[in-house]
């Protein structure tokens, strides 16, 4: 099951989200072998191309359970100030009889705080 969480996130501005993953027996979830992505919308319903994707990392070394999920200042400024979004995270792998597993780790809500003065994309 999922861990839930709220974030707050400000309208033009690069941001990192750090995940450690621990297992229920308190050990690091090793991603060796694994892949990640997060995505976020205003709701269940929207559209791909209402869809943001975050870029996502899994840290060196794979074993340690850590998870960057990141925007940049460019991809915030585009988002509706004042506005509550969906995400989650999943995490994938390939078993030994090739199937894909997919385990989502974090979902919750994203509210992005509006901003006065907006950086100068060059």
């Amino acid at each position: 099951m999922a861990r839930y969480e709220e974030i707050t996130i400000d309208q033009g501005s690069n941001v990192a989200i750090e995940v450690q993953c621990i297992n229920e027996d308190g050990s690091k979830k090793s991603f060796v072998n694994y892949s990640v992505k997060a995505k976020m919308k205003l709701n269940y319903n929207a559209d791909s191309s209402n869809t943001i994707d975050f870029n996502t990392i899994i840290a060196t070394p794979a074993a340690d359970g850590i998870v960057t999920m990141s925007l940049t200042h460019g991809e915030t400024d585009a988002l509706l100030p004042k506005k509550r979004y969906l995400f989650d995270l999943e995490a994938s792998f390939v078993d030994s009889s090739s199937n894909t597993i997919i385990e989502r780790i974090l979902e919750g809500n994203i509210y992005v705080n509006p901003s006065i003065t907006k950086p100068t994309v060059t």
